[in-house]
């Protein structure tokens, strides 16, 4: 305990304690980058890696150590420069990531017919199997996301796609639902394939040590951002989270620049990503630079999705990225066939999420009179609504009765949340 005599005192030993938490949070970023130097290759320096471990366990901030404080300014610093981060989580093994690439790449190999017994179109693929050719790019039918990649630089360039993505993708539910939602069809059954025995533990044991970093990453950043420890967790409860592999047929579209999934951002709140074992991904960083994208052994690559960016009122921008062939993919390719090994390309994917019926607006020191002219109030169910009919997966006729077996009451309360979080923003602009 420091004793300051006086309200100056006081005042200056504040400031040189902010002034400490800083200075170490600048240092741990820059040791980080160093070690992402010899993990991740030069081009990808602006990509930290963090150790999440002293963080597990801890339920407060008076728990949280001055380093421990300062690792969460290093991500909430990262997260706003480069909108990713490449973290550690002792609960992240990588024969858990091999087990569950090994599970999905055997379900992928199947004949397209037969995979097609797992497709929910009536619940816009949140669920089960997309088969290829559906998910449309968002970058074709959104003039502002077009006007932004024209901006680009010529060497930082994305790869424009000719039509819808050529990647399969399975949608698992993670964690627990809601018991009453005016977003059912977000917050639908999983749809267990047969002829996997071991699937749902695969899919679950994954799926949860994910969405335990999906927290804990939340949790930093909350913390690095001053916020309350659980300004965002809190709101992740009972979340439609997803573990969403995709997998990609490098046998039968294995040519250099075959776009498998075109430039866009992830409608979500936090994107997790296991180690590929065929490269492809391709991230861009706040300030335009197009780098690669190498996970280190035993650790996951974390992207900010939209929903942290609706949250932080910009300040965080939701990453943009694709997936294509390149060199790299195919001396892969060459290596796994020599090996008699699969050729599907297989992302270890999780979407960790608002609660539906939450709803999204700048909140704390982000809710500027700014922020909340550009970042309305709206609740996230009908945000996801909105970005998946843009995408194609969700039919815009049908979402008057997309929801109607989620109770009258339930819609009512998330209407009232909603209108009073529009009556707030008007004051505050005001």
């Amino acid at each position: 305990v420091v004793l300051c005599p006086t309200l100056h005192h006081f005042y200056a030993y504040v400031h040189w304690k902010n002034l400490t938490y800083r200075f170490k949070a600048a240092l741990y970023v820059c040791t980080s980058e160093l070690n992402a130097m010899a993990s991740l290759g030069t081009e990808a320096l602006d990509v930290p890696v963090f150790d999440l471990s002293k963080l597990c366990g801890k339920t407060s901030l008076e728990q949280f150590s001055e380093d421990d404080i300062a690792m969460c300014q290093g991500v909430s610093k990262c997260l706003h420069e480069t909108g990713c981060l490449v973290v550690r989580h002792p609960r992240v093994l990588s024969t858990h990531n091999e087990q569950f690439l090994d599970t999905m790449e055997r379900y992928f190999s199947q004949p397209a017919e037969a995979k097609m017994a797992e497709a929910r179109p009536n619940l816009h693929y949140q669920v089960g199997v997309t088969p290829s050719g559906v998910e449309r790019p968002r970058i074709l039918v959104d003039t502002d996301l077009q006007d932004q990649a024209g901006t680009l630089h010529h060497e930082n360039k994305a790869t424009i796609p000719t039509g819808p993505d050529l990647k399969w993708r399975y949608m698992w539910r993670v964690g627990p639902r809601p018991e009453r939602t005016a977003f059912a069809e977000l917050n639908a059954e999983p749809v267990v394939p047969g002829g996997f025995p071991e699937w749902r533990e695969v899919m679950d044991s994954w799926g949860e040590r994910m969405l335990d970093v999906a927290n804990t990453v939340a949790a930093a950043a909350a913390a690095g951002f001053g916020l309350p420890l659980d300004a965002f967790s809190s709101l992740m409860a009972r979340g439609p989270h997803l573990l969403a592999p995709t997998g990609s047929d490098l046998e039968q579209h294995g040519r250099l620049g075959t776009v498998f999934a075109g430039y866009h951002y992830d409608l979500n709140f936090l994107t997790l990503h296991g180690r590929s074992r065929f490269p492809g991904l391709f991230v861009w960083l706040r300030d335009g630079r197009r780098v690669p994208v190498r996970v280190p052994e035993g650790c996951l690559f974390v992207q900010a999705g939209k929903q942290l960016e609706w949250l932080t009122g910009g300040y965080v921008q939701a990453g943009m990225h694709e997936v294509l062939v390149t060199e790299s993919t195919l001396k892969a390719v060459q290596d796994a066939r020599a090996a008699g090994r699969c050729l599907w390309r297989v992302s270890s994917t999780v979407f960790s999420h608002i609660q539906s019926d939450q709803v999204l607006q700048p909140t704390g020191s982000f809710a500027t009179a700014e922020a909340l002219r550009t970042y309305r109030p709206i609740r996230a169910g009908e945000q996801v609504q909105q970005e998946l009919e843009a995408i194609s997966l969700r039919k815009a006729a049908a979402a008057a009765g997309a929801a109607a077996g989620a109770g009258a009451k339930g819609e009512q309360e998330t209407r009232q949340q909603c209108d009073l979080a529009h009556s707030d923003t008007a004051a505050a602009i005001m």
